[in-house]
């Protein structure tokens, strides 16, 4: 428990930046844990502020669902939110009404053991990758367009014109900030409807819950932003399984475009802190709205690819996984 205390404290203190006075909501649900992990940051937050209020609810069915509303009115009430949860609410309209009340939100989805609020990417030095995680995102923003690369076949381009790149650099310093702990990434929602090309998933897709990588490739076809093909092995007919059963077209937007920039997390493995290993790129695939698109669906999945070369324009912003800032 020691160490994952100290773990929360610096979630709690660097991350979230709560402060005496401040309310705070921690989300949990009845995963095993969502519950250790959750008690550990009620716990830290208490140092530091009385108003810390944890609600459990039933783990949700799909990442990217709706939490109860009793859930949802608590973190609009709460200056930060933590939510440590074993299946994302972060693309919910909960998340996103409350970070345009001014709540600030830290999510930690996913966590298969406590560890992973001490060891790996919890390691790295936020307030130092921050800068560089800002930097990216304004390279996200100034640029009218993007073209992906890979060596297992992606070749997709982006419109961006008209939208805002977000810093999700794990550093809540201003109201209204999302951010996902403990993965750093830049990110941007590229203009629904203007996404063409292919996207090979050859690394992993953390919202499957397979435990490791991808065994085969995921190859989708994008036309109009919108997926509609998706080829491959065993994981490309669980996920058309899994969208086909969910009922909703919007399910199959390009949402989002992210680099992750977490220099402690060197590779992609399966898990959730995939979402910010160090140079690699992963698509968002259904809600863009609260990442500055308009597009609302009842799911978010993410597909990460190894050793991507990403154009901004006519600069090379990614060369085969090496960033060049």
């Amino acid at each position: 428990m020691a160490g994952l205390i100290d773990g929360a404290r610096k979630v709690v203190r660097l991350c979230a930046r709560i402060r005496p006075g401040e309310k705070v909501a921690v989300v949990a649900d009845t995963g095993a844990v969502s519950l250790a992990v959750a008690e550990a940051l009620a716990a830290a937050a208490l140092e530091v502020t009385p108003e810390v209020v944890t609600t459990v609810m039933t783990p949700r069915e799909v990442d990217g669902d709706e939490p109860p509303a009793v859930v949802a009115a608590a973190i609009a009430a709460a200056d930060v939110a933590l939510l440590p949860v074993s299946y994302s609410i972060s693309h919910s309209s909960a998340v996103h009404g409350a970070l345009e009340r001014g709540t600030r939100v830290l999510a930690l989805p996913a966590m298969v053991n406590p560890e992973m609020l001490v060891r790996g990417g919890p390691e790295a030095d936020f307030e130092a990758q921050a800068p560089v995680c800002r930097t990216v995102a304004e390279r996200l923003t100034a640029a009218a367009s993007a073209s992906l690369r890979t060596p297992a076949g992606t070749d997709c381009t982006f419109d961006l014109r008209g939208r805002t790149g977000n810093a999700h650099d794990c550093v809540l310093d201003r109201p209204g900030k999302f951010s996902a702990f403990p993965w750093i990434e830049a990110n941007i929602a590229p203009v629904d409807g203007k996404v063409e090309g292919r996207l090979v998933f050859d690394g992993s897709i953390p919202n499957l819950r397979l435990g490791g990588l991808l065994r085969s490739p995921v190859v989708c076809t994008v036309e109009g932003g919108r997926i509609v093909r998706v080829e491959g092995g065993p994981e490309a007919e669980m996920i058309r399984k899994v969208w086909a059963s969910l009922g909703d077209a919007a399910v199959y937007n390009i949402a989002q475009l992210a680099i992750g920039l977490n220099p402690s997390i060197l590779t992609l493995t399966g898990r959730w802190t995939d979402h910010g290993a160090f140079g690699t790129v992963h698509i968002g695939i259904g809600t863009s709205a609260n990442l500055g698109g308009v597009t609302r669906a009842v799911a978010h999945f993410d597909g990460m690819m190894f050793r991507p070369t990403l154009t901004l324009d006519q600069t090379v912003l990614l060369e085969d996984g090496e960033l060049k800032l």
